[in-house]
């Protein structure tokens, strides 16, 4: 597991690209057979992915934890990018498909990823943070999520948000977690831009080509910085900094956002006078 310290912003305005690169990208987010995991001290969120083809794989703590199992102090949010698989929570078997999610409750004790055909392997997206009490785990199907459409052709922006660990459709700790799609011949993600300083929040970009790209702007409005991503990469982004993206063709993204509150909408929003 891999662990991100804490940036400040006036530290961070310094750094070159490639030290941008190191301390909030995660370039590689599913390893064949494998769970590959992030741990960032920003609101101590967990991410990456578990991949299972050939054998099925258990979520570990790790040294990183220092607990008795992955969830014992911790919820855990799930969404499924690949092809049929299954997971299975102290003996319990969820199946998702394609774009299904799951919310798994602190206490649970193992939790199992697999697949149900090695040509086509899930891959399940995993966000993690610290939890204060159980909630019911509970698998929330692409059609239960809430669903929002955003944006418009002329701005180049036209996308549906899917809202998955979200108060109007499951109660969890502190974890959001959703999915926002843009379509064909849209490029931009949240812009004009916003910060919010009481939640962090992190993307994972994907359904690419293998040549298309994602511009990630990020930064305090002042400080603008970018980072180029490709394909199943995530990036975080800090309270302070401003989280855009501008692809050179249509992609979707998985933002997950754990801090004070829950609020989808509580954030500081910026005019593009502000960027610079």
């Amino acid at each position: 597991m891999k662990v991100y310290y804490a940036n400040h912003p006036d530290d961070a305005k310094k750094y070159t690209t490639e030290e941008l690169r190191k301390h909030f990208l995660k370039e590689e987010v599913f390893l064949a057979d494998a769970i590959e995991l992030a741990y960032s001290h920003v609101d101590r969120i967990i991410f990456g992915g578990a991949m299972p083809v050939e054998r099925e794989l258990k979520l570990e703590a790790g040294d990183e934890l220092r607990a008795e199992f992955f969830l014992q102090r911790r919820e855990l949010g799930i969404i499924n990018i690949g092809g049929g698989g299954t997971v299975v929570v102290d003996g319990t078997v969820y199946e998702l498909e394609r774009r299904d999610a799951l919310y798994i409750g602190m206490g649970s004790r193992d939790v199992v990823f697999a697949s149900k055909e090695a040509a086509n392997p899930a891959k399940f997206y995993l966000c993690s943070c610290p939890a204060h009490r159980t909630y019911p785990t509970k698998k929330i199907g692409y059609e239960d999520a809430n669903h929002k459409n955003l944006g418009s052709v002329k701005e180049i922006n036209k996308r549906q948000l899917n809202q998955y660990l979200h108060p109007d459709v499951l109660e969890t700790c502190q974890l959001s977690m959703g999915m926002t799609c843009l379509e064909e011949g849209s490029a931009w993600n949240t812009m004009p831009s916003h910060t919010h300083e009481r939640r962090m929040e992190v993307y994972m970009y994907f359904d690419m080509d293998e040549d298309t790209r994602v511009f990630h702007m990020m930064g305090q409005p002042n400080e603008t910085r970018h980072i180029v991503m490709k394909n199943e990469q995530a990036v975080i982004s800090p309270s302070w900094s401003i989280h855009s993206g501008v692809g050179t063709k249509n992609y979707t993204f998985i933002w997950a956002m754990c801090g004070e509150n829950q609020d989808f909408d509580d954030m500081d929003n910026l005019s593009m006078d502000d960027l610079r």
